[in-house]
């Protein structure tokens, strides 16, 4: 059994890798450290599992093998190297961290105390995900010259939506797009690779001191473009993922739940729609098999740390009004 302690529950997305780790038979819940103690207190009492207030004291216990860290994103390079350097396994919330130069930090103590860290990606193991990279990887759109990508929800629109803190810059590095923006950024960066700079425009409709409506466009030394499109306050905006080439384009959307292919490959009926395989084990569910097995998930971090360089990159570029290139990140 995996003794694990979820560190803070701060995020939205705290309370369902809890009920991952309840269904998954090598995981126990087995303690809860929160920079809010009273919150903290709380759901530790709900789970019936002891609070620290102290996490150094947490991390020192032996019987503690691994966290599950949602704490506010800034909080992250130091939760995880005192995490990593106490031996523990690390499951995370994105983004791994701000800056590439913090998520290096982290990965050098992952790296020097041989601990399996996997950042929650979700959507890169989903069907339509799969599917679109095995249209691309048959050759069915040609050479590719755009992709756009858009999730958007209405959670700055309600005040039961998303919580205060959610607007915090201190706390989260960010709006719309650092948060929602990572599902569809990171897709971008699946599907087309790496550019070789970015430039974002965010927008500010509900005055708040983070952006609540972004958007950023890739640029590929090819000429090709990636454009990724986020937002807090939008409540009937789908997710969109669609991608052009030079012989074919490729659409998902979440209203239809199907992936439309059409081009010329397809003969003489050019659209059709693609079937969708499988799902691919859970980010949690690869976590736990990376842990039993020893073996990291070197996927998962390569597009974790990209998904930084391009988040950053994006911060950058909406402060100067300009182009920011990936080569200029510190790291």
């Amino acid at each position: 059994m995996i003794r694990t302690a979820i560190l803070s529950f701060w995020h939205v997305h705290a309370k369902d890798y809890v009920l991952q780790a309840q269904q998954h038979p090598d995981i126990a819940i087995a303690a809860v450290w929160d920079e809010d103690p009273q919150r903290g207190r709380m759901h530790a009492d709900t789970h019936e599992v002891p609070y620290y207030d102290n996490l150094a004291e947490l991390l020192a216990e032996p019987g503690i093998d691994a966290v599950i860290v949602t704490a506010p994103t800034t909080l992250h390079r130091d939760i995880m190297v005192a995490a990593a350097n106490a031996g523990k396994h690390i499951f995370t919330e994105k983004v791994l961290a701000p800056t590439i130069l913090e998520c290096n930090e982290i990965m050098a103590a992952v790296d020097s105390a041989g601990v399996m860290l996997t950042v929650s990606l979700p959507r890169l193991n989903t069907p339509f995900a799969q599917a679109a990279q095995e249209v691309i990887g048959k050759g069915l759109l040609g050479r590719l010259t755009l992709a756009r990508m858009r999730l958007a929800h209405k959670g700055a629109l309600s005040e039961t939506g998303l919580p205060a803190y959610f607007y915090s810059l201190e706390q989260c590095a960010g709006g719309a797009m650092i948060d929602l923006g990572c599902h569809p950024m990171y897709l971008t960066r699946l599907l087309l690779g790496m550019p070789e700079s970015v430039s974002a425009s965010y927008g500010y409709v509900t005055g708040r001191e983070v952006e609540d409506n972004a958007a950023v466009v890739l640029r590929y030394p090819d000429g090709a473009l990636g454009i990724v499109e986020a937002g807090f306050v939008n409540p009937f905006s789908p997710f969109t993922l669609e991608v052009h080439g030079t012989e074919g384009s490729l659409q998902y959307s979440a209203h239809s739940r199907k992936l439309i292919v059409a081009g010329y490959a397809n003969g003489a009926d050019p659209v059709v729609e693609w079937p969708l395989p499988d799902a691919l084990p859970t980010a949690f569910e690869q976590w736990v098999s990376s842990i039993r097995s020893g073996i990291p998930g070197t996927r998962n971090m390569e597009l974790a740390l990209d998904l930084t360089r391009l988040m950053e990159a994006s911060n950058l570029s909406a402060r100067s009004g300009g182009a920011v290139s990936l080569a200029d990140l510190k790291e």
